[in-house]
């Protein structure tokens, strides 16, 4: 296993013992194991030492910048860090041919066989490592009971002696195995839910849904990057100039449309229960692991060179890890909360019309809606995800229509997914503006977010997240749909009271 030197993350797991879901010492935690993680994200090893007892104040990290601390309980007794998997064991272990058909069905190279090996392996070991402690403490025990000093005594202390040695090389061995097997149950994805279409490529997704037909045909409409004064408004060439490609400045009326369409999203995801929160734009490496972004999409995001920070694709990762290493109470389940960040995607290896104009950004504005739910409800929460996000698009009168993502075409993390496409009437094509998607308890397993029943079980959360709604392809599309006979864009009348006026552009001369 690669270490690792110069700029990379380090990160220290502990061990906390617990009991029936009870911290035996909130105060002092087991520092285990060091993560060195690279750069970017992609690859993760441990150190080999351990080091002894670090005294801790519960809910705040001792660490030093740049060292981030995970928190999570593991079993008492147990030897090694708490194992980060998206995907539940039980069902790795129990079904394994469910999740090799899994693994198929999204293309995935994960290897499975070198999974479950590394897993068998890990598990004998574990076995090996508290069988010699269990003979640890039994030799502990008799010595107690014997003369100081006699012959029996001192036999007894040479055992101990050897047991210990053993246990520290056998705890080493473990450890580098319980790395090994870390690596590769990363790479396992998770498992789509039965009711997705099983198919190998985008060809594959199903409409679910189609609104609007009667609104596609529009008369003066042109691809928006066509429109005279769009750069009047929407300035690509100073923004090539001042950052690259893909980030242009919003001005007059074009920062009056982002402002008025975040504040009417915002607006409406309030009305429909969910909190607005404000993140960070800058999330830690162990925020983008615990949703998915890292290991499988770090080649996408953009990385501050001095403190191995990422910027966020979307508000999801940040607001996904606000609960992080916690226990929700059953009765506030569902938690809903909306939030609106700038986005940063690298969007490598797009070209052609689709990064023409508006139609794909380096940095663009969406409001994201977050739930934590109850793992029995998260089916109908995502269905209601889907047509909150859908009733944005309806009151904005652009046509649109649902797509069930099948296997091929589902991400990673997701279990089930739905994605929305406006018609862009001027370009004759469909424009994705939303996601909407569940991903079971992926994430959760990953950030540690658990919540507690009324009986004291404890178990992972179902995260959902969805888009309402990306700007900048809502923006294009009502350009293009609305463009009227003088050259100005009609206003759709939700907006009115956002945007002030019931026109944006200037018409032709």
């Amino acid at each position: 296993m690669e270490l690792q030197s110069g700029n990379r993350l380090t990160k220290t797991y502990y061990n906390r013992y617990q009991k029936n879901n009870k911290v035996l010492n909130e105060k002092h935690t087991r520092v285990i194991a060091t993560v060195s993680v690279r750069a970017q994200g992609a690859r993760i090893g441990f150190s080999r030492e351990a080091v002894g007892l670090r005294r801790q104040t519960p809910g705040r990290s001792t660490s030093r910048p740049g060292i981030f601390c995970f928190h999570f309980p593991v079993a008492a007794g147990n030897v090694g860090f708490y194992i980060l998997s998206m995907i539940d064991l039980k069902v790795l272990r129990e079904d394994p041919e469910r999740v090799r058909t899994a693994i198929a069905n999204k293309g995935s190279d994960c290897d499975l066989d070198a999974v479950l090996e590394a897993d068998r392996v890990r598990r004998a070991g574990l076995r090996e490592v508290e069988d010699l402690r269990s003979r640890q403490k039994a030799a502990n025990t008799e010595m107690a009971a014997l003369p100081k000093g006699s012959p029996e005594f001192k036999e007894k202390v040479g055992e101990m002696k050897r047991l210990a040695a053993e246990v520290k090389e056998k705890e080493a061995e473990l450890r580098k195995v319980e790395a090994s097997w870390q690596e590769l149950v990363l790479t396992v994805p998770n498992v789509a839910h039965d009711s997705v279409p099983v198919a190998p490529d985008p060809s594959g997704n199903q409409v679910h849904s189609i609104w609007g037909e009667d609104r596609k045909e529009c008369p003066y409409a042109r691809p928006h990057y066509e429109i005279p004064w769009l750069e009047e408004n929407v300035d690509f060439r100073r923004g090539g100039k001042v950052t690259g490609a893909g980030f242009p400045f919003y001005r007059g009326d074009g920062a009056r449309m982002v402002r008025a369409l975040v504040r009417f999203f915002l607006s409406e995801a309030e009305k429909n229960g969910y909190e607005e929160m404000y993140p960070p734009l800058v999330v830690n490496a162990a925020s983008a692991t615990a949703t998915g972004q890292l290991p499988d999409k770090e080649g996408q995001m953009y990385q501050t060179v001095e403190d191995s920070l990422y910027t966020i694709p979307t508000a999801e990762v940040p607001v996904t890890n606000f609960f992080r290493d916690e226990i929700l109470a059953e009765a506030s389940l569902p938690v809903k909360v909306c939030a609106y960040t700038p986005c940063f995607r690298r969007e490598a290896g797009s070209y052609g019309r689709d990064v023409r104009g508006l139609n794909r950004l380096h940095q663009f504005d969406k409001v994201e809606l977050v739930k934590w739910v109850h793992p029995s409800a998260s089916y109908g929460e995502l269905e209601r995800l889907r047509e909150e996000a859908e009733a944005l698009v309806r009151k904005l009168e652009l046509p649109y229509r649902v797509l069930l993502m099948c296997t091929g075409d589902l991400g990673f993390t997701q279990a089930k997914k739905y994605d929305i496409e406006v018609w862009a009437a001027g370009q004759q094509r469909w424009l994705e503006v939303s996601s909407c998607s569940n991903f079971e308890a992926f994430q959760a397993r990953r950030a540690g977010t658990r919540f507690r029943d009324a009986d004291g079980n404890v178990q992972p959360v179902h995260t959902l997240n969805g888009s309402a709604l990306a700007v900048p392809r809502i923006m294009a599309a009502l350009l293009e749909n609305n463009l009227q006979a003088d050259g100005t864009v009609r206003i759709p009348e939700v907006l009115l009271p956002w945007f002030g006026k019931e026109t944006m552009g200037r018409a032709a001369r």
